[in-house]
């Protein structure tokens, strides 16, 4: 795989380098609440810019239909990447129509553009090869180079992550490379004891990714609304708690594997419950109460692990000399339901092994929760891909870097 260095060594002053990033930031109308993917790139950006390229920052933002839709509308990461870097950036109001052909062609050395979202073309995510590759001959027309910096869309095979390399002279970006090397750490010769912490809502999100780590990691920490379809595998009540009750022989299976291994599987032993899923928009403070986990009540829900829990889970992290973290504890997004997600983001901060923040939502929640983002040892930017590589899936883009 091609590093940007060795792009650069090549000389890239005057060419019209296509970068696709990852700007899927999360909106609230038009204003970002957190700008973290955008930050992420911009090192790979301001590198290329140094060197005289004529850069062009392409990416998806949300599900649009594959028609332009102004709530998925990149101007606003545009304009916040000009924040970023210190200078203009144009920006094109289509993919590869007019405006993108007009803005890219009004370049000069050294400067920036962004084109609106790859997804307003239907041709980014066909599952059609020809009308994959047609859209993919588009944005070629658009470039020379091609650097791929996006890692939070290397497991999509979608035209500019998977087909559009193969038309142009390619390299990858120092964030992708940051995170293959930090995802290497987490599957070849891993330093021991390697604790994975897991959470979020489904245990059907996370069954490829326990699989492959019950050959690998020493402790599996179990949190979120996949715990209750765990602890109802061992036999206790969930009240009212989300449960996915299809992939409990799944489950039990886990349990006996991890028992057969010699692989700690910790799981909570007290909740924080409340009869109704509270308002996100007002957080206003509920009726909640904290119970042992195989006693909740009869038309309850858990929404995040009790203070025995953290407490538990902190001294599972203690001496790890690994960590990976994917998945919240609780509905952080509520003060109420906060705080097992918080107990584990401190957890992380407070070992001296090295830490992996999985991207999604458990990267958003240290942000929201207020945490210092250089006080672990990396926050990935692709929760998703980040998942995958660790299933030992292959990844479309980063294939497509490596030809």
């Amino acid at each position: 795989m091609k590093t940007i260095d060795e792009l650069l060594a090549e000389g890239v002053t005057g060419k019209r380098v296509f970068v696709r990033a990852d700007l899927n930031v999360p909106l609230s109308g038009t204003a970002i609440t957190d700008d973290g993917r955008i930050r992420a790139v911009q090192p790979t950006v301001e590198k290329l810019a140094a060197a005289g390229a004529r850069v062009i920052v392409a990416s998806h933002l949300g599900r649009p239909k594959g028609a332009p839709d102004p709530a998925f509308s990149l101007a606003p990461a545009a304009a916040r990447l000009g924040e970023l870097i210190g200078a203009d950036v144009a920006f094109a109001t289509d993919t590869v129509g007019e405006s993108a052909r007009a803005t890219v062609a009004a370049l000069t050395d050294g400067r920036v553009a962004v084109i609106e979202n790859l997804r307003f073309n239907p041709g980014e995510t066909s599952k059609d090869d020809a009308e994959r590759g047609e859209f993919a001959d588009q944005l070629a027309e658009l470039a020379d180079v091609y650097v791929g910096d996006g890692f939070g869309a290397v497991h999509r095979k979608h035209a500019s992550v998977f087909d559009l390399p193969a038309r142009l002279p390619h390299a990858a970006g120092d964030l992708i490379a940051t995170e293959v090397g930090v995802l290497k750490k987490l599957t070849e010769n891993v330093e021991r004891p390697y604790a994975v912490v897991l959470g979020g809502s489904k245990v059907s999100d996370k069954l490829g990714v326990i699989d492959h780590l019950l050959e690998r990691a020493d402790r599996i920490l179990i949190g979120g609304g996949m715990a209750y379809t765990f602890l109802k595998a061992q036999g206790h009540e969930v009240g009212s708690s989300l449960l996915q009750e299809d992939q409990i022989p799944a489950v039990l299976e886990y349990l006996k594997r991890a028992e057969d291994k010699g692989v700690e599987f910790v799981l909570p032993v007290d909740v924080v419950v409340c009869e109704q899923f509270p308002d996100l928009k007002a957080k206003a403070p509920t009726e909640h109460r904290t119970v042992p986990a195989d006693a909740i009540p009869a038309g309850f829900m858990g929404l995040d692990n009790g203070p025995e829990t953290n407490k538990l889970y902190a001294s599972k992290l203690a001496d790890a000399v690994t960590v990976f973290w994917n998945g919240p504890m609780g509905v952080f997004e509520h003060p109420d339901y906060a705080e097992g997600t918080r107990a584990v983001a401190q957890a992380l901060v407070d070992s001296e092994g090295f830490s992996v923040v999985g991207g999604g939502d458990s990267a958003a929640a240290v942000r929201i929760l207020g945490f210092d983002e250089n006080a672990f040892g990396h926050i990935s930017t692709g929760g998703g891909a980040s998942l995958e590589y660790l299933e030992g899936k292959t990844l479309p883009g980063l294939a497509a870097l490596e030809d």
